[in-house]
C-alpha cells in the first residue's frame, strides 16, 4: 500500500468515526445549558406587580405581559419551550418587594425576574438579585439608577429616564415660554427627586429665576389640595406637575377646581387616558404636555400601520378585557416583545449569564414603537431606550407634535 492510499484509508476511518458519533450522540456537537428556571420544556420568568394598593392601575402592564407570553405559548413557546410567568402582588409596598423576590427565586426557582414595577420596589430588591447573579431585566421604572452596569451588571432598566422626561419639558418651556414662571409638585422619593433634577439640569443657569415654586409630596397622603394652592399662589403659569398615576388623577382635577389653568406637564408614567386622565375629567386634563415612545393606535388611518393591527389583533384576543384608552397595556406588549426576543437570541443556552450577555447587545426595532426609537444596548450601556417625544392631550386623545428628541 502506498503512501497516498493510507492516508486516504486513515481519512475515511476518522470520517467514518465522525459520522457514527455525530448519529448517535448529536448533543455533543450543540449542548443545551441551562440554569435554576429553564428546562427542556419550560422557562420560568418572575414578576412583581402592585394588584393592590395604590397603584393598581399599573397591574394592568403585567397583565399584558401574561397576555402576551400565552400567546407565544399558543405558537409553540421559545424553541418549543412554554413561559411559565410568575406574577405576586406587592400590594404597591416596596417592603414587600424583597420577601417576594426571595420567594421567586429560592423557592419557585425563577431564570430571572423581568418587569417588575415601581422604583422603590426595584432598588430594594437590586443588591439580593446581583449577589445572587439573577437577572432583573428590563424594569417598569425609568430610574436612572438601573442603568449602572459597572456596579449592577444584573439589573437593566428600559425606557428613557425621569431625568431625560425633565430635560425634555424644561427645554420645551425654555423654547416656547422663555419668560414663563414655573411651579413643580414633585414626589418626596427618589423617582420624583430624579424628576426634579432633569428640570434643573434643562434650565441650567435660568433656574433661579424660572422656578418660582417647588412642592413635594408623600406618597403615602391622601390630600393634595394644599399643594396645588400653595403653587396656585405663586403666580406660576407653567406647572411641572409631576404627581405619578392617581395622585396626577388628583392634582389635575384639584388644580382645575381651584380655576388655576397653567401650562401642564405629567410624566409618561401618568398618561394612561382610562386609568388616569378619564377619573380627573377629561375637559380638566386638555391641552395637558406629556410624553411618549410609541405609536398611536387611536384614529383609522393608524390602523394602516401592520404592527398596529397586530397589536390591535392581539389585544382583542389575548387580552379583551383591558381598555385600549389604556397605554399600559402597551408599555407592557413591549417590553415582553423585548423579552421574547432575548430569549430567542439565547438559544438553548438558557443560563443567567447568557441572558444578561444578549440583553446587553440588543439593536432591535419594535413595531408599537415610534419609528426612529429604538432598543439598544451595550456592556456599557442598559438603557435600551434613550428617545421620547412630545405629547398633547386635545381633551379626548393624545397627539403626538414635534420630532423624535434623543437623549
Amino acid at each position: 500500500m502506498n503512501h497516498l492510499d493510507l492516508r486516504r484509508r486513515k481519512l475515511r476511518t476518522v470520517l467514518a468515526t465522525f459520522l457514527a458519533i455525530a448519529a448517535v450522540a448529536p448533543g455533543v456537537w450543540s449542548q443545551k445549558a441551562y440554569d435554576p428556571g429553564a428546562s427542556t420544556t419550560e422557562i420560568k420568568i418572575g414578576n412583581i406587580a402592585p394588584y393592590t394598593g395604590w397603584g393598581n392601575e399599573y397591574a394592568a402592564v403585567a397583565r399584558a405581559e401574561a397576555a402576551y407570553f400565552q400567546m407565544i405559548n399558543d405558537r409553540g413557546g421559545i424553541n418549543g419551550r412554554k413561559i411559565n410567568f410568575i406574577t405576586l402582588d406587592s400590594a404597591s409596598e416596596p417592603s414587600k418587594a424583597l420577601p417576594l423576590a426571595r420567594k421567586l427565586v429560592e423557592e419557585d426557582k425563577i431564570l430571572l425576574i423581568f418587569s417588575s414595577i415601581g422604583t422603590e420596589g426595584n432598588l430594594a430588591i437590586r443588591d439580593y438579585l446581583n449577589q445572587n447573579k439573577v437577572p432583573q431585566l428590563f424594569v417598569q421604572t425609568s430610574s436612572a439608577a438601573f442603568n449602572d452596569p459597572a456596579r449592577f451588571p444584573w439589573t437593566m432598566g428600559f425606557f428613557a429616564t425621569y431625568r431625560d422626561e425633565g430635560v425634555a419639558y424644561a427645554k420645551y418651556v425654555l423654547s416656547n415660554e422663555p419668560n414663563g414662571k414655573i411651579a413643580i409638585l414633585y414626589a418626596n422619593d427618589d423617582a420624583g427627586k430624579e424628576y426634579l433634577q432633569g428640570v434643573h439640569d434643562g434650565l441650567a443657569d435660568k433656574a433661579a429665576t424660572m422656578i418660582v415654586k417647588e412642592v413635594s409630596y408623600q406618597v403615602s397622603g391622601q390630600n393634595l389640595e394644599p399643594q396645588i394652592a400653595a403653587l396656585k399662589d405663586s403666580g406660576a403659569d407653567v406647572f411641572f406637575n409631576f404627581a405619578v398615576g392617581p395622585f396626577a388623577t388628583k392634582t389635575i382635577r384639584a388644580a382645575y377646581d381651584l380655576g388655576w389653568h397653567p401650562l401642564q406637564f405629567i410624566p409618561n408614567a401618568s398618561l394612561s387616558i382610562a386609568a388616569f386622565l378619564d377619573p380627573a375629567g377629561l375637559e380638566k386634563s386638555a391641552g395637558i404636555i406629556c410624553n411618549a415612545r410609541s405609536k398611536g393606535w387611536w384614529s383609522p388611518r393608524s390602523h394602516d400601520d401592520p404592527a398596529v393591527r397586530e397589536f390591535l389583533d392581539w389585544i382583542a384576543k389575548y387580552n379583551p378585557q383591558a381598555s385600549l384608552r389604556d397605554q399600559n397595556n402597551v408599555a407592557g406588549y413591549e417590553r415582553a416583545q423585548a423579552l421574547i426576543a432575548v430569549l430567542q437570541k439565547c438559544g438553548d443556552n438558557l443560563t443567567r449569564a447568557n441572558i444578561m450577555k444578549q440583553a446587553s447587545n440588543l439593536d432591535l426595532e419594535l413595531g408599537m414603537l415610534r419609528p426612529g426609537i429604538r432598543i439598544k444596548t451595550t456592556p456599557t450601556d442598559f438603557q435600551p431606550i434613550h428617545q421620547l417625544f412630545l405629547i398633547r392631550f386635545d381633551g379626548q386623545q393624545w397627539q403626538g407634535f414635534g420630532g423624535t428628541i434623543s437623549f
